[in-house]
Protein backbone atom coordinates (compact mmCIF):
# COMPACT_ATOMS: atom_id res chain seq x y z
CA UNK A 1 0.00 0.00 0.00
CA UNK A 2 1.40 3.44 -0.88
CA UNK A 3 2.93 5.53 1.85
CA UNK A 4 0.83 8.47 3.00
CA UNK A 5 1.81 11.92 1.83
CA UNK A 6 3.02 14.22 4.60
CA UNK A 7 1.33 17.59 4.25
CA UNK A 8 3.10 20.61 5.71
CA UNK A 9 1.19 23.53 4.16
CA UNK A 10 -2.26 23.36 5.72
CA UNK A 11 -3.60 26.38 3.80
CA UNK A 12 -2.58 24.80 0.50
CA UNK A 13 -4.33 21.58 1.49
CA UNK A 14 -7.43 23.49 2.54
CA UNK A 15 -7.53 25.36 -0.77
CA UNK A 16 -7.06 22.15 -2.75
CA UNK A 17 -9.89 20.45 -0.87
CA UNK A 18 -12.21 23.41 -1.48
CA UNK A 19 -11.34 23.30 -5.17
CA UNK A 20 -12.03 19.57 -5.40
CA UNK A 21 -15.33 19.87 -3.55
CA UNK A 22 -16.45 22.74 -5.78
CA UNK A 23 -15.56 20.69 -8.87
CA UNK A 24 -17.72 17.77 -7.70
CA UNK A 25 -20.61 20.09 -6.88
CA UNK A 26 -20.33 21.85 -10.25
CA UNK A 27 -20.31 18.58 -12.21
CA UNK A 28 -23.14 16.97 -10.20
CA UNK A 29 -25.52 19.42 -8.60
CA UNK A 30 -26.82 17.79 -5.38
CA UNK A 31 -30.27 19.21 -6.04
CA UNK A 32 -30.88 17.06 -9.10
CA UNK A 33 -28.26 14.31 -9.01
CA UNK A 34 -28.93 10.72 -7.98
CA UNK A 35 -27.36 10.03 -4.57
CA UNK A 36 -25.37 7.03 -5.79
CA UNK A 37 -23.99 8.90 -8.78
CA UNK A 38 -23.02 11.80 -6.53
CA UNK A 39 -21.19 9.56 -4.06
CA UNK A 40 -19.37 7.81 -6.90
CA UNK A 41 -18.18 11.19 -8.17
CA UNK A 42 -17.06 12.11 -4.68
CA UNK A 43 -15.16 8.81 -4.41
CA UNK A 44 -13.47 9.34 -7.78
CA UNK A 45 -12.38 12.83 -6.68
CA UNK A 46 -10.56 11.37 -3.66
CA UNK A 47 -13.02 12.87 -1.18
CA UNK A 48 -14.57 9.72 0.26
CA UNK A 49 -11.82 8.85 2.75
CA UNK A 50 -9.12 11.48 2.23
CA UNK A 51 -6.52 9.35 4.04
CA UNK A 52 -7.02 6.41 1.65
CA UNK A 53 -4.68 6.01 -1.35
CA UNK A 54 -5.21 7.92 -4.57
CA UNK A 55 -7.55 5.95 -6.83
CA UNK A 56 -9.31 4.28 -3.88
CA UNK A 57 -11.42 7.19 -2.72
CA UNK A 58 -8.64 9.17 -1.10
CA UNK A 59 -5.77 11.62 -1.48
CA UNK A 60 -3.12 10.11 0.82
CA UNK A 61 -3.44 12.99 3.29
CA UNK A 62 -4.07 13.15 7.03
CA UNK A 63 -7.48 11.77 8.02
CA UNK A 64 -8.05 14.81 10.23
CA UNK A 65 -9.03 16.66 7.05
CA UNK A 66 -12.08 14.42 6.65
CA UNK A 67 -14.42 16.44 8.92
CA UNK A 68 -13.58 19.56 6.90
CA UNK A 69 -14.51 17.82 3.64
CA UNK A 70 -17.68 16.37 5.15
CA UNK A 71 -18.72 19.83 6.40
CA UNK A 72 -18.26 21.37 2.95
CA UNK A 73 -20.49 18.76 1.35
CA UNK A 74 -23.06 18.98 4.13
CA UNK A 75 -23.25 22.75 3.79
CA UNK A 76 -23.92 22.32 0.07
CA UNK A 77 -26.81 19.94 0.75
CA UNK A 78 -25.06 16.90 -0.69
CA UNK A 79 -26.87 13.55 -0.35
CA UNK A 80 -25.67 10.91 2.10
CA UNK A 81 -24.28 7.47 1.36
CA UNK A 82 -26.58 5.44 3.66
CA UNK A 83 -24.05 5.65 6.48
CA UNK A 84 -26.76 5.01 9.08
CA UNK A 85 -27.31 1.55 7.56
CA UNK A 86 -23.78 0.81 6.38
CA UNK A 87 -21.76 1.51 9.51
CA UNK A 88 -20.14 -1.93 9.38
CA UNK A 89 -19.12 -1.45 5.77
CA UNK A 90 -17.75 2.05 6.23
CA UNK A 91 -16.22 1.64 9.67
CA UNK A 92 -15.00 -1.96 9.61
CA UNK A 93 -15.00 -3.64 6.19
CA UNK A 94 -13.45 -0.74 4.28
CA UNK A 95 -10.35 -0.26 6.48
CA UNK A 96 -9.86 -4.04 6.62
CA UNK A 97 -10.04 -4.36 2.83
CA UNK A 98 -7.60 -1.49 2.51
CA UNK A 99 -5.14 -3.00 5.00
CA UNK A 100 -5.42 -6.70 4.11
CA UNK A 101 -7.07 -6.98 0.70
CA UNK A 102 -5.50 -7.40 -2.72
CA UNK A 103 -5.45 -4.62 -5.30
CA UNK A 104 -8.28 -6.35 -7.15
CA UNK A 105 -10.36 -6.57 -3.98
CA UNK A 106 -9.82 -2.89 -3.17
CA UNK A 107 -10.90 -1.88 -6.67
CA UNK A 108 -13.88 -4.23 -6.63
CA UNK A 109 -15.35 -3.47 -3.20
CA UNK A 110 -14.43 0.02 -1.96
CA UNK A 111 -16.28 2.18 -4.49
CA UNK A 112 -19.71 0.46 -4.25
CA UNK A 113 -19.27 0.26 -0.47
CA UNK A 114 -18.67 3.97 -0.15
CA UNK A 115 -21.47 4.97 -2.51
CA UNK A 116 -24.05 2.88 -0.63
CA UNK A 117 -24.68 0.52 -3.53
CA UNK A 118 -23.59 -2.41 -1.38
CA UNK A 119 -24.50 -2.66 2.31
CA UNK A 120 -22.31 -4.84 4.55
CA UNK A 121 -22.78 -6.87 7.70
CA UNK A 122 -20.43 -8.79 10.00
CA UNK A 123 -20.61 -12.59 10.37
CA UNK A 124 -18.30 -13.12 13.36
CA UNK A 125 -20.22 -14.01 16.56
CA UNK A 126 -21.67 -17.49 17.05
CA UNK A 127 -24.10 -18.98 19.59
CA UNK A 128 -21.52 -21.33 21.11
CA UNK A 129 -18.44 -19.11 20.87
CA UNK A 130 -19.57 -16.39 23.27
CA UNK A 131 -16.89 -13.75 23.65
CA UNK A 132 -14.20 -16.11 22.41
CA UNK A 133 -14.16 -15.27 18.71
CA UNK A 134 -11.38 -17.77 18.04
CA UNK A 135 -13.73 -20.58 19.12
CA UNK A 136 -16.01 -20.21 16.08
CA UNK A 137 -17.26 -23.48 14.57
CA UNK A 138 -18.52 -22.32 11.18
CA UNK A 139 -16.58 -24.43 8.68
CA UNK A 140 -15.23 -23.54 5.26
CA UNK A 141 -14.03 -26.45 3.11
CA UNK A 142 -12.06 -25.94 -0.11
CA UNK A 143 -13.79 -27.10 -3.29
CA UNK A 144 -11.66 -26.23 -6.29
CA UNK A 145 -11.68 -22.48 -6.70
CA UNK A 146 -14.45 -22.09 -4.11
CA UNK A 147 -15.06 -22.64 -0.41
CA UNK A 148 -18.19 -24.33 0.92
CA UNK A 149 -19.34 -22.75 4.19
CA UNK A 150 -21.70 -24.22 6.81
CA UNK A 151 -22.53 -22.80 10.21
CA UNK A 152 -24.51 -20.25 12.19
CA UNK A 153 -23.81 -16.64 13.14
CA UNK A 154 -25.67 -14.45 15.61
CA UNK A 155 -26.14 -10.80 16.67
CA UNK A 156 -25.65 -9.62 13.08
CA UNK A 157 -26.64 -6.01 12.54
CA UNK A 158 -28.17 -5.15 9.14
CA UNK A 159 -28.04 -8.74 7.89
CA UNK A 160 -31.59 -8.36 6.54
CA UNK A 161 -30.47 -5.45 4.33
CA UNK A 162 -26.89 -6.47 3.54
CA UNK A 163 -25.51 -7.42 0.16
CA UNK A 164 -22.11 -8.58 1.45
CA UNK A 165 -20.61 -9.74 4.74
CA UNK A 166 -17.21 -10.07 6.34
CA UNK A 167 -17.00 -13.64 7.59
CA UNK A 168 -14.69 -15.64 9.84
CA UNK A 169 -14.73 -19.42 9.34
CA UNK A 170 -12.63 -22.37 10.46
CA UNK A 171 -10.65 -23.84 7.57
CA UNK A 172 -8.25 -26.09 9.49
CA UNK A 173 -9.83 -27.72 12.55
CA UNK A 174 -6.62 -29.65 13.22
CA UNK A 175 -4.68 -26.54 14.17
CA UNK A 176 -4.93 -24.52 17.42
CA UNK A 177 -8.01 -22.35 17.33
CA UNK A 178 -6.34 -19.00 16.63
CA UNK A 179 -4.38 -20.44 13.72
CA UNK A 180 -7.10 -22.38 11.92
CA UNK A 181 -9.27 -19.45 10.82
CA UNK A 182 -9.68 -17.73 7.46
CA UNK A 183 -11.39 -14.45 6.60
CA UNK A 184 -13.85 -14.23 3.70
CA UNK A 185 -16.21 -11.85 1.95
CA UNK A 186 -19.60 -13.57 1.70
CA UNK A 187 -22.37 -12.79 -0.80
CA UNK A 188 -25.55 -12.51 1.28
CA UNK A 189 -27.70 -13.29 -1.80
CA UNK A 190 -26.38 -16.86 -1.94
CA UNK A 191 -29.36 -19.26 -1.68
CA UNK A 192 -27.73 -20.95 1.31
CA UNK A 193 -27.90 -17.77 3.44
CA UNK A 194 -30.98 -17.51 5.67
CA UNK A 195 -31.56 -14.48 7.93
CA UNK A 196 -33.91 -14.49 10.91
CA UNK A 197 -34.63 -11.44 13.15
CA UNK A 198 -33.75 -11.41 16.85
CA UNK A 199 -36.15 -9.32 18.92
CA UNK A 200 -34.33 -7.50 21.69
CA UNK A 201 -35.10 -6.14 25.13
CA UNK A 202 -36.10 -2.87 23.45
CA UNK A 203 -38.81 -4.61 21.41
CA UNK A 204 -36.95 -4.02 18.15
CA UNK A 205 -35.10 -6.50 15.95
CA UNK A 206 -31.94 -4.55 15.35
CA UNK A 207 -29.95 -7.80 15.17
CA UNK A 208 -30.34 -11.09 13.31
CA UNK A 209 -29.15 -14.67 13.37
CA UNK A 210 -27.79 -16.01 10.10
CA UNK A 211 -27.76 -19.66 8.99
CA UNK A 212 -25.20 -20.70 6.36
CA UNK A 213 -25.93 -23.93 4.46
CA UNK A 214 -23.52 -24.95 1.69
CA UNK A 215 -22.77 -21.31 0.92
CA UNK A 216 -20.27 -21.08 -1.93
CA UNK A 217 -17.58 -18.40 -1.66
CA UNK A 218 -14.99 -17.93 -4.43
CA UNK A 219 -11.39 -18.09 -3.27
CA UNK A 220 -11.02 -14.66 -4.86
CA UNK A 221 -13.16 -13.42 -1.96
CA UNK A 222 -10.73 -14.69 0.67
CA UNK A 223 -9.22 -11.69 2.48
CA UNK A 224 -5.64 -12.43 3.49
CA UNK A 225 -3.90 -15.79 3.44
CA UNK A 226 -5.55 -19.08 4.29
CA UNK A 227 -5.22 -19.61 8.05
CA UNK A 228 -4.47 -15.91 8.64
CA UNK A 229 -8.01 -14.99 9.60
CA UNK A 230 -7.22 -14.14 13.21
CA UNK A 231 -4.76 -11.43 12.18
CA UNK A 232 -7.17 -9.96 9.65
CA UNK A 233 -10.03 -10.14 12.17
CA UNK A 234 -8.02 -8.09 14.67
CA UNK A 235 -7.71 -5.35 12.06
CA UNK A 236 -11.50 -5.35 11.82
CA UNK A 237 -12.03 -5.42 15.58
CA UNK A 238 -9.65 -2.54 16.26
CA UNK A 239 -11.48 -0.44 13.68
CA UNK A 240 -14.83 -1.52 15.14
CA UNK A 241 -13.87 -0.17 18.55
CA UNK A 242 -12.93 3.16 17.00
CA UNK A 243 -16.23 3.19 15.10
CA UNK A 244 -18.18 2.53 18.32
CA UNK A 245 -16.24 4.48 20.92
CA UNK A 246 -14.03 6.87 18.99
CA UNK A 247 -16.35 8.81 16.72
CA UNK A 248 -15.72 12.51 16.29
CA UNK A 249 -18.42 14.22 18.33
CA UNK A 250 -19.13 17.72 19.62
CA UNK A 251 -19.18 18.44 23.34
CA UNK A 252 -22.29 17.24 25.19
CA UNK A 253 -23.60 15.11 22.31
CA UNK A 254 -24.99 11.59 22.08
CA UNK A 255 -26.17 9.96 25.30
CA UNK A 256 -24.74 12.78 27.41
CA UNK A 257 -26.68 15.35 25.40
CA UNK A 258 -29.94 13.45 25.84
CA UNK A 259 -29.47 13.10 29.59
CA UNK A 260 -28.46 16.71 30.19
CA UNK A 261 -31.50 17.80 28.18
CA UNK A 262 -33.68 15.72 30.49
CA UNK A 263 -31.96 17.33 33.50
CA UNK A 264 -32.74 20.82 32.25
CA UNK A 265 -36.36 19.96 31.42
CA UNK A 266 -37.17 18.12 34.68
CA UNK A 267 -36.01 20.38 37.48
CA UNK A 268 -38.43 19.05 40.10
CA UNK A 269 -36.29 16.01 40.89
CA UNK A 270 -33.02 17.88 41.35
CA UNK A 271 -31.00 17.25 44.51
CA UNK A 272 -27.41 18.23 45.36
CA UNK A 273 -26.42 14.55 45.25
CA UNK A 274 -27.87 14.06 41.75
CA UNK A 275 -26.23 17.25 40.54
CA UNK A 276 -22.87 16.07 41.83
CA UNK A 277 -23.27 12.72 40.07
CA UNK A 278 -24.27 14.35 36.79
CA UNK A 279 -21.27 16.66 36.89
CA UNK A 280 -18.97 13.69 37.51
CA UNK A 281 -20.53 11.85 34.56
CA UNK A 282 -20.20 14.97 32.40
CA UNK A 283 -16.48 15.18 33.20
CA UNK A 284 -15.98 11.48 32.46
CA UNK A 285 -17.80 11.77 29.14
CA UNK A 286 -15.79 14.83 28.15
CA UNK A 287 -12.52 13.10 29.08
CA UNK A 288 -13.53 10.12 26.95
CA UNK A 289 -14.42 12.40 24.04
CA UNK A 290 -11.05 14.17 24.20
CA UNK A 291 -9.23 10.84 24.54
CA UNK A 292 -10.98 9.65 21.39
CA UNK A 293 -9.89 12.79 19.56
CA UNK A 294 -6.29 12.26 20.67
CA UNK A 295 -6.37 8.63 19.55
CA UNK A 296 -7.73 9.59 16.13
CA UNK A 297 -4.75 11.89 15.73
CA UNK A 298 -2.35 9.14 16.76
CA UNK A 299 -3.71 6.68 14.22
CA UNK A 300 -3.97 9.27 11.44
CA UNK A 301 -1.10 7.65 9.56
CA UNK A 302 -1.79 3.99 10.32
CA UNK A 303 -4.16 1.32 11.55
CA UNK A 304 -5.61 1.54 15.08
CA UNK A 305 -4.16 -0.83 17.64
CA UNK A 306 -5.22 -2.51 20.88
CA UNK A 307 -5.49 0.81 22.70
CA UNK A 308 -8.86 1.24 20.97
CA UNK A 309 -10.26 -1.23 23.52
CA UNK A 310 -10.16 1.55 26.13
CA UNK A 311 -12.36 3.79 23.99
CA UNK A 312 -15.05 1.18 23.58
CA UNK A 313 -14.85 0.17 27.26
CA UNK A 314 -15.31 3.78 28.38
CA UNK A 315 -18.18 4.31 25.95
CA UNK A 316 -20.11 1.33 27.35
CA UNK A 317 -19.54 2.21 30.99
CA UNK A 318 -20.47 5.88 30.61
CA UNK A 319 -23.55 5.15 28.47
CA UNK A 320 -24.92 2.68 31.01
CA UNK A 321 -24.29 4.97 33.96
CA UNK A 322 -25.85 7.95 32.18
CA UNK A 323 -28.98 6.04 31.16
CA UNK A 324 -29.39 4.70 34.70
CA UNK A 325 -28.99 8.19 36.11
CA UNK A 326 -31.70 9.50 33.77
CA UNK A 327 -34.21 6.89 34.89
CA UNK A 328 -33.50 7.70 38.52
CA UNK A 329 -33.97 11.39 37.81
CA UNK A 330 -37.35 10.82 36.13
CA UNK A 331 -38.71 8.52 38.82
CA UNK A 332 -42.02 6.90 37.88
CA UNK A 333 -42.05 8.73 34.53
CA UNK A 334 -38.87 6.89 33.60
CA UNK A 335 -40.72 3.58 33.70
CA UNK A 336 -42.94 4.54 30.77
CA UNK A 337 -41.86 3.13 27.40
CA UNK A 338 -42.51 5.07 24.21
CA UNK A 339 -42.98 2.34 21.60
CA UNK A 340 -42.78 -1.45 21.74
CA UNK A 341 -43.54 -1.96 18.04
CA UNK A 342 -41.57 -4.75 16.39
CA UNK A 343 -39.43 -2.97 13.77
CA UNK A 344 -36.05 -3.58 12.14
CA UNK A 345 -34.38 -0.16 12.50
CA UNK A 346 -31.63 1.16 10.28
CA UNK A 347 -29.67 2.62 13.17
CA UNK A 348 -29.45 2.99 16.94
CA UNK A 349 -30.86 6.37 17.97
CA UNK A 350 -30.00 7.10 21.60
CA UNK A 351 -30.90 10.77 21.40
CA UNK A 352 -34.17 10.49 19.50
CA UNK A 353 -35.98 7.99 21.73
CA UNK A 354 -37.22 8.01 25.31
CA UNK A 355 -35.32 7.42 28.52
CA UNK A 356 -36.65 3.85 28.83
CA UNK A 357 -35.27 2.95 25.42
CA UNK A 358 -31.89 4.48 26.24
CA UNK A 359 -31.69 2.51 29.48
CA UNK A 360 -32.56 -0.84 27.89
CA UNK A 361 -30.46 -0.37 24.74
CA UNK A 362 -27.39 0.73 26.69
CA UNK A 363 -27.31 -2.68 28.38
CA UNK A 364 -26.00 -4.09 25.12
CA UNK A 365 -23.11 -1.63 24.93
CA UNK A 366 -20.94 -3.78 27.20
CA UNK A 367 -21.54 -6.84 24.99
CA UNK A 368 -21.52 -5.65 21.37
CA UNK A 369 -18.21 -4.87 19.74
CA UNK A 370 -16.36 -6.99 22.31
CA UNK A 371 -17.50 -7.60 25.86
CA UNK A 372 -16.10 -5.36 28.56
CA UNK A 373 -14.43 -8.38 30.19
CA UNK A 374 -12.55 -9.26 27.00
CA UNK A 375 -11.60 -5.62 26.43
CA UNK A 376 -10.10 -5.44 29.92
CA UNK A 377 -7.97 -8.47 29.08
CA UNK A 378 -6.79 -6.78 25.87
CA UNK A 379 -5.86 -3.61 27.74
CA UNK A 380 -4.05 -5.58 30.43
CA UNK A 381 -2.07 -7.82 28.10
CA UNK A 382 -1.54 -5.79 24.94
CA UNK A 383 -1.47 -2.20 26.21
CA UNK A 384 -0.13 -2.45 29.78
CA UNK A 385 2.03 -5.52 29.10
CA UNK A 386 0.74 -7.52 32.07
CA UNK A 387 1.22 -11.32 32.07
CA UNK A 388 -1.18 -13.12 29.75
CA UNK A 389 -3.64 -15.70 30.97
CA UNK A 390 -2.60 -19.33 30.57
CA UNK A 391 -3.60 -20.52 27.09
CA UNK A 392 -4.19 -23.97 25.68
CA UNK A 393 -2.49 -22.97 22.41
CA UNK A 394 1.00 -23.10 23.90
CA UNK A 395 2.64 -23.91 20.55
CA UNK A 396 1.62 -20.51 19.15
CA UNK A 397 3.15 -17.24 20.26
CA UNK A 398 0.28 -14.88 21.06
CA UNK A 399 2.28 -11.84 20.01
CA UNK A 400 2.85 -13.38 16.58
CA UNK A 401 -0.89 -13.82 16.04
CA UNK A 402 -1.89 -10.26 16.87
CA UNK A 403 1.02 -8.14 15.70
Amino acid sequence: MPQRTVTTNSEAVRADLRRRVRAVLAADDPADTDAVRFQQARFDAGLAWVHFPVGLGGMDIDREWQPYVDALFEHAGAPGNRAELNGIGLGMAAPTILACGSDDQRRRFLRPLWSGVEIWCQLFSEPDAGSDLAAVRTRAVRDGDDWIVNGQKVWTSAAHAAHLAILIARTDPGRPKHAGLTYFICDMSDPGVRVRPLRQLTGEAEFNEVFLTDVRIPDANRLGAEGDGWRVANTTLNNERVAIGGRAAPRESGMLGAVTRTWREHTAGHTPELQDRLLRLWVEAEAARLSAARLRQRVATGQPGPETAALKLSFARISQRLSGFELELLGADGLRYDDWTMVRPDRVDFAGRGAGYRYLRAKGNSIEGGTSEILRNIIAERVLGLPAEARADKDIAWKDLIR
